[in-house]
Formats: C-alpha cells, structure tokens, sequence
C-alpha cells in the first residue's frame, strides 16, 4: 500500500505561478495542466491556493501530488468539449467516453488531497441524461441510455498504481461516479466526504467504486449520493468476461452512507468476480433504503468468494440484506430492436452480445457477515438467486436485528446462523429445501409456494430504484 500521508518533503509549486485565475468564471484548463506538468517533472506538489478555479479534464502525472488548500475548489466546467474522449471502461464496457474532471490516467504515486474541494456542477448532465433516455426509452433502449448519455466522472484512477486520495477532500455534485478506481492496485482513500445531493439528485452518481482493481483500501468516507455509495464493479455480460479481471483484496472501513441506493453493494456489473473483500464499521442511516446490497443479472457471471463483513449499524434502514440475480431486467437484459440494428455503435454490439447460461449465473459463495446491527427495518431478508446456482456457505454471527417483517430467503445452501437475536414481526419465508441451520424455529418457515422476487414488471423507474 501507498503511504497515507503526503507531508514528506518534496517540492512545493504554488499554481498561482502559472496565471490560474480564482474567479470561477475564467477557463483554467491549459494554466492548470501546465502547473500540473511541470510539478510532475520536479517530482512535487502542486498547490492550489484559495478561490474557485473553473476547469475542464486535468491529467494528474506520476511522482507528483495535487493538494487542494482549504476554500480552493475545482468547478468542473458544463461543457462536454472540455472533457476529452479517452479509452476507459463505463458501468462495466470498454468504450470511448469523456475523460473524468480529475485522471490519474496510467501513472504511479500520485496524490490528490487537501481540504479543498472538487465540484463536478453535474446538473447540465443529468438534465442531458434524462432527456436521452425519454427518447430511448420508446424505441426499447433503456439499457443504452446510460452508455450514449456521457457524463463526466469526477475523479477516475485508470490502470495506475500507487495513488493516495483524500486527506479532508470534498467531492460534490458529479455528473456520473464520483470516484471510479478502475484496473488498479496499491490505492488508498482516506478521509473523504462525499455530497452528490446537496442541490439536486443526479442519475448515477455513485460514490465510490472499486471496479477490477486489487489492494485498494477506503476508509472515513462520508457519502451522500443518488445511487451506490460504496461498491464493488468488475464488468458487464460478454465483455467483462472477455475482460475477466476480478475485485479483490479489497478493504473498506469506518465509513457512513447518509444517502444512497444501498450501503455496500456488490454488482450489477459481477462478471470478473470479488474475491476477499472485508468491510468493516460501516454506518448506514435511514436515507438508505438497503444496508448490503448483492445485485447480479442472468448474463452477468462472476464468482463473489471470501466476503467478510463486520461491525455494520444499520439505523432505520428498510431493508437489511437484499441478494437479487436479477437486478433491474429493464437495464440488464440489452435486446437490440430490429429498427435500430442498422446503426448500433460498438458498444451496443458488446452489451447486447449473447451469454451461454451457464456462464451467465453469478456464483456467491464463503459470505461471513458478523456483529451487523439494525434498528427500524421493514425487513431483515430479500434473498434470492437460481435455483442451479445457490447462495452457498454463508456465515451470521452476532447479528441484532429488529425488522417489522422476516422477509424470506430462496435458492440456498449451507447458511448458518450462531449467536444471533432476531426481533421480528412475521418469521421468514423459506423455499422448499433450504435451511437456516442454527436459527430456531420461531423465526421462519417453509413455503413450498415462494416465488422470486420479480419486478420486471414494474415500471422502468421503478426497476432503477429496487
């Protein structure tokens, strides 16, 4: 792992040196790259002063650091030009896309920090995604929305090693994910807060995602976002297969999600598999409508193995562990219509490439989650998969939950329960031939009758929130 500190010794350039002007109103794109440059060639740090200084795409470049003094701000420029298309990889495809606000873009020992702040001004965005997709949407292309929708990330680390960010940083208002970790190694996120709602609610903008990456700890974030909040990624259906690059030795710690679509999430995007991960002190309030989040679809694959949670609290969040093979049937399954395969870019081929079933189901198995905590729930499980590919070998220890409902629990094997005190208001509903080995027999029954949790029929808007 990289240090989590940058107060050794090094270099200091002031970007004021290079004509950066703090108005908020004049383009620092060149002024900054340039500060950015030549602070790389010393082997420095970069700082930027107080005063908000409008920009397009920056480059970050190897052996350097880029500290954000109190009161300074990155406001991320509204106009798409300013954002480069570069090769990168979106919600889990390889394609062309504009380059974040901040990249660390193939470079090593890097740092972003300071307790500044990063200001993707992500509205322009999300009124242009909406707009895309109430077109899409009647011509059967809601899956391709979020792909031909391009919005700038915030902050992404591509294919680079060694990268420290944080250190008291604010991320806000992104116009897609915040901070993207995608095909790296050695990254360490500390003290990061991260406030996407403050104005408005965009589309996808998650928190923090760990996408294909290997040794990346997070801890002490702070997030409040319109989507996942803290999450795990590693490709789409056909393509990330091809990819085939997991999540893992990933480490997440002593963070509180006030807002978003789930405390942890794992997924959708399955396809390289997660293998040991371990999260630990998570707090989740009850601007969350789902304390650990497992989320797959049918043409995704992957293996989840070796996932160690301990020590969540879980305060008036309605649901407490929800696990769905078939997450969002709108935007999972891509079909392409007959009237539109003329002109399918690229990505549309990739997305909507056929998955062989067996390769498609997702595999979760050797789950441990211990000391979990929760107060106020509607319901303790959502749990589901297929009835080929069980959920197999999870592990609850010391768990204390108070939920209205039990919820019910289908498609496992080998679960077991030690230690645990359940509160709850109706038993849990278990498929035929599963078992909860440990957990005494007030809390659940068989129901022979139990159907999966469906809701591809509800609405499209629906389907994005459940």
């Amino acid at each position: 792992m990289p240090k989590t500190s940058h107060t050794d010794v090094m270099p200091q350039l002031n970007a004021t040196a290079f004509g950066i002007r703090g108005d908020g109103l004049t383009l620092n794109t060149r002024a900054l790259q340039a500060a950015i440059d030549a602070t790389a060639v010393q082997g420095g740090e970069l700082l930027l002063p107080p005063g908000t200084y409008l920009t397009g795409a920056l480059f970050l470049k190897s052996g350097m650091t880029l500290r954000l003094a109190r009161g300074a701000t990155l406001l991320g420029s509204q106009d798409l030009a300013d954002y480069p298309l570069v090769p990168t990889r979106v919600a889990g495809i390889e394609m062309r896309w504009p380059a974040a606000l901040v990249n660390v873009y193939g470079e090593h020992d890097v740092g972003l920090v300071g307790e500044g702040c990063i200001d993707g001004d992500g509205q322009v965005f999300w009124d242009a995604y909406w707009r895309l997709r109430a077109a899409y949407e009647p011509r059967g292309l809601r899956w391709a929305s979020d792909y031909d929708a391009q919005r700038p990330r915030l902050v992404q680390v591509y294919e680079s090693a060694r990268v420290t960010v944080g250190e008291g940083l604010l991320l806000r208002r992104s116009g897609f994910w915040t901070l993207h970790v995608c095909y790296s190694e050695d990254v360490v996120i500390d003290q990061l807060t991260i406030r996407n709602n403050d104005d408005a609610r965009g589309p996808s903008t998650d928190g923090i995602d760990i996408d294909s990456s290997r040794r990346v700890r997070v801890s002490r974030a702070d997030i409040a976002v319109n989507d996942d909040a803290l999450v795990l990624k590693a490709g789409r259906d056909a393509d990330g297969l091809r990819v085939a690059r997991p999540c893992e030795d990933i480490e997440i710690r002593d963070c509180i999600v006030r807002e978003a679509s789930a405390g942890l999430t794992f997924g959708s995007e399955t396809s390289g598999g997660f293998r040991r991960i371990r999260a630990h002190g998570i707090q989740v309030l009850g601007g969350v409508p789902v304390g650990v989040l497992f989320k797959s679809a049918p043409t995704r694959g992957g293996h989840i193995e070796d996932v160690h949670l301990s020590g969540f609290t879980l305060t008036d969040v309605p649901t407490v562990l929800r696990i769905t093979m078939n997450w969002n049937p709108a935007y999972s399954r891509a079909e392409l219509p007959a009237a539109e395969a003329h002109q399918a870019p690229r990505h549309w081929l990739a997305l909507t490439t056929p998955v062989p079933p067996a390769l498609g189901r997702t595999e979760v198995s050797h789950v441990h989650i211990e000391n979990l905590r929760a107060r106020g729930a509607q319901v303790a499980f959502e749990v589901d998969a297929h009835a080929d590919v069980p959920l197999r070998d999870f592990r609850f220890t010391d768990l204390d939950i108070q939920a209205q409902r039990g919820g019910h629990v289908k498609d496992v094997l080998g679960w077991r329960f030690a230690h645990c005190q359940l509160r709850l208001g109706t038993p849990v509903a278990l498929g035929a031939g599963c078992a909860l080995a440990g957990l005494s027999a007030e809390h659940w029954f068989v129901d022979p009758a139990l159907q999966r949790r469906d809701v591809s029929r509800l609405s499209l808007a629906e389907q994005d929130i459940l």
